[in-house]
């Protein structure tokens, strides 16, 4: 932490004798070291992952491996959807391995304290894999950001619309813990403001398998729409077994976060028709699709929006560091601040006082397989929400770091 500051400074000091030296000598430990703490193997492994790896590393290689002539290194651990797993690997990072910045973190409990042990740390979290809502409200870090999604603006953008065009009455099936808490929350909020009424809820134990007992409440319910407060496996299960149950018969099924690779692993068959906020498309347009055929040529498949929000985050790091010429965590969250964000998944953006990026989200529907033309043609977007409109305003904002 002092190591940081003292090179910091001495950059400055030489800054009579050139840029370049001033920028070597911001770089403690003559490296930038990026960790990324995510899922590898558990429920959430196909949204991120290995994926958020290989994100990460296209990322450093638009660098060719160097930031400000120092070398790039990155390092990569499964938290198993732990926290005390997470918390472990975080302080050993950051005390022994001298990590710069812990990114992913998909899982809001491990994010939240990750995110702790790095404020303490004097070291820097990038959020992408995790959507509680208080990560960037009242848990808020000056350490901290929080790139891809939250679960106000996923329900916000996922929900309002369906209950305006006539999905009045709701029931949940949410993920016991943080991340499902916030997400049925959120929702519940939105189609009431909406005018519509939830029905009820059932919350299981995470990770779940067997979701008949929750699925027969939710049809017994007799409630228009049924939100999954879920992700990744367990969201695949949950739609596989509605189908088996013939819920989609008489009601709406809703995915409160689902991923193109989720859209995958149950076929087009299962998931036509379903309706929700998404934070990227390979397909959107040319940009997109650039940075996801580079993805697909090494990994098989096209990137999820939390694979390509990982991308961005860390080339938007690596952008930082460069045009601050440090990579002490103060110097790098102001000038993430005062940049433009603009890349293959984030449009329009910026990153808000509250570690918040505000960017387009976009409402879509899953195609038939009659619709799909080609592999991978997985969405119809029906809608682009700008980031002002989906995102929390900073008037509802509760993060200590904003000035109301």
């Amino acid at each position: 932490m002092h190591t940081k500051r003292i090179f910091a400074l001495a950059g400055l000091g030489f800054a009579i004798f050139g840029a370049s030296a001033c920028a070597a000598q911001g770089i403690s430990d003559g490296v930038v070291k990026i960790g990324v703490l995510t899922d590898m193997s558990g429920a959430y492994s196909g949204n991120v992952g290995p994926g958020s790896v290989l994100a990460s590393k296209l990322a450093i290689e638009e660098f060719g491996g160097k930031v400000l002539g120092k070398p790039i290194e990155l390092v990569v651990a499964d938290h198993l959807n732990k926290t005390d797993v997470a918390a472990s690997k975080a302080r050993e990072w950051f005390d022994r391995d001298k990590v710069d910045v812990i990114t992913e973190l998909g899982n809001s409990a491990v994010a939240l304290a990750v995110m702790n042990i790095a404020q303490s740390k004097h070291r820097m979290t990038m959020v992408t894999g995790a959507g509680a809502t208080k990560i960037s409200s009242e848990e808020c870090k000056p350490t901290n950001v929080q790139w891809v999604y939250d679960t106000y603006a996923l329900a916000k953008v996922g929900t309002m619309p369906l209950v305006e065009s006539g999905t009045k009455t709701w029931y949940f099936i949410t993920a016991d813990y943080s991340f499902g808490h916030s997400l049925e929350k959120d929702g519940a909020r939105f189609i009431k403001e909406a005018g519509g009424k939830v029905l009820g809820s059932s919350r299981y134990p995470f990770p779940g398998t067997d979701f008949a007992s929750y699925l027969l409440s939710a049809q017994s319910s007799g409630a228009q729409g049924v939100a999954f407060a879920s992700a990744g496996a367990d969201l695949q299960n949950e739609i596989k077994q509605a189908n088996e149950f013939g819920l989609t018969k008489r009601q709406k099924l809703v995915a409160m976060l689902m991923s193109i690779t989720d859209v995958h692993g149950v076929g087009l068959k299962a998931a036509q028709n379903m309706h929700f906020a998404e934070t990227f498309y390979w397909n959107l347009d040319d940009e997109s699709r650039k940075f996801a055929e580079r993805f697909y040529k090494k990994a098989g498949k096209m990137p999820t929006a939390l694979q390509a929000g990982q991308y961005s985050a860390v080339l938007n790091y690596l952008r930082a560091v460069q045009k601050s010429g440090s990579d002490d965590v103060t110097d790098v969250m102001k000038t993430l601040r005062s940049m433009p964000i603009h890349d293959a998944f984030a449009r329009h953006a910026k990153l808000r006082a509250d570690g918040k990026l505000i960017h387009d989200l976009y409402v879509v529907s899953v195609k038939s397989p009659e619709e799909s033309k080609q592999p991978w043609d997985y969405y119809n977007i029906l809608k682009t929400v700008p980031g002002d409109q989906a995102f929390m305003p900073l008037s509802e904002s509760k993060c200590p770091l904003v000035k109301q």
